[in-house]
């Protein structure tokens, strides 16, 4: 029983690397699992993922669990922890404790009612919450039959907003008659770019300018092709002010690391933007911990791992960033290609990565072979790939030879990509060998997960370090 829960702790740790994209089903039933075998570790993962982890999705299977949870301490986080959620996703925990897990329990209910009075005795920040988030906190309102104040039932059901209210100044808004009037409003309220863009018909410079200088750094990297498709980049006062967004994006504590390069990629942006954007994803990516851990990289480049290749280069982006130890990188077939870049951004490895094409049969072990000859210490080896090795040297014998000639046992992390078979991580566990396996099956968005699974001495120290995690408590109980 130990080792199976142990097994399904890393199994937990393996989701976080997948994006489910809101269909919080594809991993309600791990948690569910983690949940009943392993409540005190899964009320720990669940506060520390909510302060170091990326994917909304799982945030909320975490607040949900908690909440319908039969521990008092977890109903207490869940509790909690909802309040730091916007509307939209306080909803969906609600949607998923009732159709996923069958019920909202009065613990529940109370968190929600807390967050919707808490909003409505600050009229300012019930106003925003409102604007951004109407749809959301109508259904909250609506569905656990909470009867809303006066000034939420006029803004929210009622239709008829306060003068006070941002819902009448964004109605000034969309009857001011010049870009000046509209300029004050934006900044005067701050009201949000999309509700802006969707109350006017035409944004000027002047406009533009406004709305930008309203936005968080967060909020400009989310609305780049919005802005880039609307003019923004082509004038150069507004392009100014973008570009002083995204640098101070760099030391942004709420900028998702990986937004800014998903950002990168569908904008069709300039080479500067792109250059400023990859900026803030290794500065993001370095407030996440130091690599201190001399580490390999080995890139399957056998038949049909393109995935692996583009995988490869982003992991190899990111973890040179940080790395304070030698870091090796290899691309291999049944031959191993070492991969120089002379710098640490996606471009340089872009670049580093340039020649290299899929093909060709795949020996996991050949990649070992240069480091082995070298007599290259390192203290974990990463392999990006499918397992499917099926040519000489394999790795399980290669790894137990080059432990013999370093003196040295360094861990091994498979990330698994494409169709995975689990071949390698058999045999190298009958062979007694400490690995790790982690699934990519998500986007990029995703891959800062894989920083605290690096930066760690072992898997058990991370595991340690989210028991240490303590459970947020109630003051007013």
């Amino acid at each position: 029983m130990q080792a199976e829960e142990r097994d399904l702790r890393l199994d937990m740790l393996n989701t976080l690397l997948t994006t489910p994209h809101r269909k919080l089903e594809e991993t309600a039933e791990l948690h569910k699992l983690l949940a009943s075998l392993d409540p005190l570790f899964y009320g720990h993962l669940a506060v520390w993922y909510q302060r170091h982890g990326d994917v909304r999705d799982h945030k909320e299977v975490f607040v949900g669990n908690l909440l319908t949870s039969h521990l008092t301490e977890h109903r207490e986080a869940g509790f909690l922890l909802l309040q730091e959620f916007p509307p939209y996703q306080v909803a969906r925990v609600v949607d998923f404790m009732k159709q996923h897990l069958g019920r909202v329990p009065r613990t529940a209910r109370t968190a929600v009612r807390r967050y919707l009075q808490t909003r409505e005795e600050d009229p300012r920040f019930f106003d925003r919450a409102a604007l951004r988030g109407r749809k959301a906190l109508k259904h909250l309102y609506a569905t656990l039959h909470v009867k809303p104040g006066p000034r939420a039932d006029a803004i929210l059901f009622k239709e008829l907003p306060p003068e006070d209210s941002l819902g009448a100044r964004v109605k000034q808004l969309a009857a001011a008659s010049t870009p000046a009037d509209q300029a004050r409003l934006i900044v005067e309220h701050r009201i949000p770019y999309p509700v802006a863009v969707g109350a006017l018909r035409t944004l000027t410079p002047m406009v533009l300018a406004a709305l930008v200088d309203a936005m968080t750094p967060q909020e400009v990297i989310n609305n780049l092709k919005s802005l880039k498709a609307r003019g923004a980049l082509d004038h150069a006062d507004v392009r100014a002010l973008v570009d002083r967004k995204l640098d101070d994006a760099r030391t942004d504590v709420r900028v998702a690391a990986f937004k800014a390069q998903v950002a990168a990629d569908v904008a069709d942006l300039d080479t500067e933007t792109v250059a400023r954007l990859e900026r803030v994803t290794d500065d993001q990516v370095k407030r996440r911990g130091a690599l201190r851990r001399a580490t390999a990289l080995f890139v399957d480049k056998s038949g049909s791992m393109e995935s692996a290749i583009e995988l490869g280069k982003r992991i190899a982006a990111l973890i040179s960033g940080i790395a304070e130890a030698p870091l090796w990188v290899y691309a291999f077939d049944t031959l191993p290609y070492e991969v120089k870049a002379n710098g640490s951004e996606l471009s340089d490895w872009e670049q580093a990565f340039r020649h290299l094409r899929a093909g060709g049969g795949t020996s996991i072990g050949c990649a070992l072979l240069p480091l082995m000859r070298r007599k290259d210490v390192v203290e974990q080896i990463l392999i990006v790939t499918d397992e499917g090795e099926n040519a000489a040297p394999y790795f399980p014998a290669t790894y137990q030879q080059y432990c013999r000639e370093v003196k040295a046992t360094p861990n091994v992390i498979v990330v698994k990509v494409g169709q995975a078979t689990d071949y390698l991580e058999r045999t190298l566990q009958a062979a007694q060998v400490q690995v790790d396996t982690f699934t990519f099956a998500g986007d990029y968005y995703s891959l800062p997960n894989l920083i605290p699974l690096l930066t760690r001495p072992s898997r058990l120290d991370l595991l340690l370090e989210i028991l240490d995690t303590p459970l947020p408590v109630r003051k007013d109980r």
